[in-house]
């Protein structure tokens, strides 16, 4: 490093430190420690050396099952964009809902436009998409950076507070709240699809009408008028409809029994994130210190590398056929506090391109021609009735080396996210580049995480479970 550069870097790591001292003050004793030993050194600033490796020497690894005969071998992949909208905040309305800054750490979106702090079912629902099908799901990981020791320069910072306020006002609002139709369905013959999605669709479109009329009609009527006039009848339309989506399937196959029971819906609160209430400790409210307009946060800097490709890519099960998620579902990859944490839920995720049968908790050193990539593949196995849990887990878990679920679990569409980042190789050698994490981390690989909330219409999740279930390979 020349002499200008070892300069700048302290000038940097002072800039840091002092941001988390002006933290511990701004939050008024949420202390996040963001330097140890001198005055002046971050702590969380470069990643450790011991974090990487050659590639070459990582053994193969990765091994799936061998599917059985009747597997859903099929998948369904989502063309959703690779962030080209800047849509960048330290958010996570999953794991810490409704705390503004929360993640300190940069988050890189696709899908949904308006994911941030606030986020609910009603603004998820309400907001455009990235992706090409329409899939307004929100897709979101930790940046990854390139820090050298220069002023690296990042675009300007696009802040989240007009979604953050538009996704307050509209939580705020009472909210119809039905079940799931989709996730309850049997295997859909192929001859009966079309009449099942039209529907579908049916369904989504009615119970956001009765949302719009329960916001326009607020106050109104009494306190019986909702019930009365939008929640009963929504619930005659949704019985018809559901019969005969019933009797469309029992043209080719056995009529399902038992759907009467999805026809009812009731309402929500206002300020509904779709999870059960967290414990105390996750929920500190209010909002930390939020990137600068050069999209840096203290102790997490560097440029920003926008993967070159991103691929998303729901998968069957090897052991049978996989039923719809339901809508609203979240799911979590990895844990973004490892060292807190511990290893349990904490997955190797960082590979090379031409080297993806080998996974590593490390940052890898690829050869020459082949580029660094993430392989984030999330818990397939639901419980069949929660969207999410109090520690956003136990609703939905991995399956077995065999890929069989639990018993009291139902194989649902296996999430995988690959990322591949264009990182010139004497960046990699030199080990200059790192994942944003949480400031105790430092910056640790294995501290590697991604997020997913399912806001596909019934008519998509329907199409993705038909062609898994059918051993097809659909682009959408």
């Amino acid at each position: 490093m020349s002499r200008t550069q070892g300069r700048h870097r302290l000038s940097r790591r002072t800039k840091i430190a002092t941001g988390g001292l002006a933290l511990a003050i701004a939050v008024g004793g949420i202390v996040v420690a963001t330097t140890t030993g001198n005055t002046g050194e971050a702590s969380a600033d470069e990643a450790d050396p011991a974090f990487y490796i050659d590639i070459l020497k990582v053994k193969p690894n990765q091994f799936d099952p061998r599917p059985v005969s009747g597997a859903a071998t099929g998948t369904f992949t989502v063309d959703c964009g690779r962030n080209e909208n800047g849509h960048f905040n330290p958010d996570n309305f999953i794991a810490q809902p409704g705390v503004r800054n929360g993640a300190q750490h940069l988050h890189d979106y696709v899908g949904n436009l308006s994911a941030n702090a606030d986020s609910n079912n009603k603004s998820l629902l309400r907001s455009g998409t990235t992706c090409r099908n329409g899939d307004k799901s929100a897709y979101f990981w930790p940046v990854v950076r390139i820090d050298t020791g220069e002023k690296e320069k990042n675009e300007r910072a696009k802040l989240p507070d007009g979604d953050r306020a538009q996704a307050d006002q509209e939580g705020r609002s009472v909210q119809v709240a039905c079940p799931d139709v989709a996730s309850k369905l049997p295997d859909i013959p192929d001859q009966a699809m079309a009449e099942v999605n039209a529907n579908l669709d049916q369904l989504d479109t009615q119970a956001d009408e009765a949302n719009k009329r329960i916001a326009a009609t607020q106050g109104q009527g009494g306190p019986n008028f909702v019930q009365n006039a939008i929640l009963g009848p929504l619930k005659d339309r949704r019985a018809a409809i559901i019969d005969r989506i019933a009797i469309a399937i029992g043209r080719f196959a056995p009529k399902p029994q038992g759907l009467g029971g999805l026809a009812p819906c009731a309402t929500k609160p206002g300020k509904d994130t779709g999870a059960p209430t967290p414990p105390p400790s996750s929920t500190a409210g209010g909002a930390l210190p939020g990137q600068d307009e050069n999209n840096e946060l203290p102790g997490n800097d560097g440029a920003i590398q926008r993967p070159q490709r991103v691929q998303i890519t729901f998968r069957g099960s090897p052991v049978g056929k996989v039923v719809a998620m339901p809508r609203f579902l979240r799911v979590l990859y990895g844990d973004a506090k490892v060292s807190t944490n511990g290893p349990a839920n904490a997955r190797a995720s960082w590979t090379c391109t031409g080297f993806e049968n080998r996974v590593t908790e490390k940052y890898p050193i690829c050869p020459e021609g082949s580029k660094v990539k993430r392989i984030h593949t999330f818990p397939s196995c639901w419980d069949g009735k929660n969207t999410d849990s109090a520690n956003h887990r136990t609703h939905i878990v991995y399956p077995d080396r065999f890929g069989r679920c639990a018993a009291g679990f139902k194989a649902v569409p296996q999430l995988q996210i690959s990322l591949t980042y264009d990182i010139p190789h004497d960046v990699q050698v030199k080990k200059q580049y790192k994942v944003d994490a949480f400031p105790q981390e430092k910056h640790n690989p294995f501290s590697d995480h991604d997020d997913f909330a399912n806001v596909m219409s019934q008519r998509i999740m329907n199409g993705l479970v038909n062609c898994v279930n059918r051993g097809k390979n659909c682009r959408a």
